[in-house]
């Protein structure tokens, strides 16, 4: 049979019992210590008739100060307790108080560096941590919203506009349809380019043998045609196996051929390099596309890995390409650099973890 819980005491009568516990241990171990004291002079210097009852009387003072001590001690802990406690109470509050649309609550406590300090600064870090989450989760639908809109609105007035014409041609309506697919194809990219970064952000739960060189060449295969680019592989070493989901690191090297011919110029090129390294004791697999096209600033360049961000370059694409290469690195454990030359165009690296030996 399963024993009733007994509840607890609040922490501040616990740290108070605590106070006047410790004072009335103190304060014994002295009374006892001086009337040991005053016990033994006693007897040196007087009978035993005389001494035993000075003795008697000073052990009953002895036992009320005791007592008065003691609950001198215990009012003043409960005092001390409150104060001590006032902090956490603030956090407690200020904890109470933040939602979803309370974010902007922080406690800023002043006052010396302690563990009561050192917590509220903590929860501080959280709160700024989860309002950056919260308003970059609002960005990303509201981004997400008008990408899906776009397509959406554009199908639905090619439609009405053709539509409202009694008059409209086998030609027209042909014309018509030929849009309406192209809209469908850009609404099918982005959902399916959403659905990778949802599954990136989940982690990764195949693992596999890819062999990047074969992926960076079939990615190369599927790039959009483009007669005025020159596209190239070249293999740094005769291997470059990275450890991972094949189908998310097949999305990584399509996305990043797929950026580099979009967001180039004429008379341009895309190279693509793959090799294999060791880091620490270990494995690892890069991949690494670079192309010309217009100049990126430096700057824009921690911003061009968000989701729909295109920098006001020119080209089509969902926007979420680098986002969705950054994510599955990340989720694979591994590590993107982005450069910009001052040439033009992106230089990116990633790097993978390879197979254990």
């Amino acid at each position: 049979m399963r024993r009733p819980r007994v509840p607890r005491l609040p922490l501040r009568a616990r740290l108070t019992a605590l106070y006047a516990t410790l004072f009335a241990a103190s304060t014994l171990v002295v009374l006892v210590v001086a009337y040991g004291l005053l016990s033994g002079h006693l007897h040196r210097t007087l009978s035993d008739r005389l001494a035993d009852p000075i003795l008697d009387r000073v052990a009953l003072q002895l036992v009320l100060v005791l007592v008065g001590t003691t609950l001198l001690a215990i009012a003043l802990g409960w005092v001390a307790a409150r104060r001590a406690l006032r902090p956490i109470g603030r956090v407690t509050a200020a904890a109470r108080r933040v939602s979803d649309e309370r974010l902007d609550e922080r406690l800023a406590l002043d006052g010396p560096h302690d563990e009561v300090r050192e917590l509220a600064d903590t929860f501080d870090a959280m709160l700024d941590r989860l309002s950056a989450g919260m308003l970059a989760q609002r960005r990303f639908v509201q981004n997400a919203s008008h990408e899906l809109r776009t397509p959406l609105t554009a199908i639905r007035t090619e439609v009405d506009v053709t539509l409202a014409d009694p008059d409209a041609t086998d030609a027209e309506l042909r014309a018509m349809g030929e849009r309406v697919l192209a809209g469908a194809d850009e609404l099918d990219d982005l959902l399916e380019g959403l659905l990778v970064l949802a599954r990136s952000r989940r982690g990764v739960d195949r693992h596999e043998d890819v062999d990047l060189t074969a992926t960076a060449r079939a990615a190369v295969a599927e790039a959009p045609a483009c007669p005025t680019l020159q596209l190239s592989v070249h293999p740094r070493t005769p291997a470059a196996r990275a450890w991972g989901d094949g189908t998310m690191l097949g999305r990584v090297a399509i996305n990043l051929v797929d950026n580099a011919v979009r967001y180039n110029e004429d008379g341009g090129w895309v190279r693509v390099e793959t090799a294999e390294g060791e880091r620490d004791g270990r494995p690892w697999a890069t991949l690494r596309v670079a192309n010309s096209g217009p100049r990126v600033p430096a700057a824009d360049i921690a911003r061009i890995v968000e989701p729909f961000e295109r920098l006001g370059r020119h080209g089509t694409g969902s926007g979420l390409g680098l986002s969705i290469v950054r994510a599955v690195v990340d989720a694979h454990g591994g590590s993107t650099r982005i450069e910009a030359p001052e040439t033009g165009g992106l230089d990116v690296t990633v790097s993978l973890p390879g197979p254990t030996r």
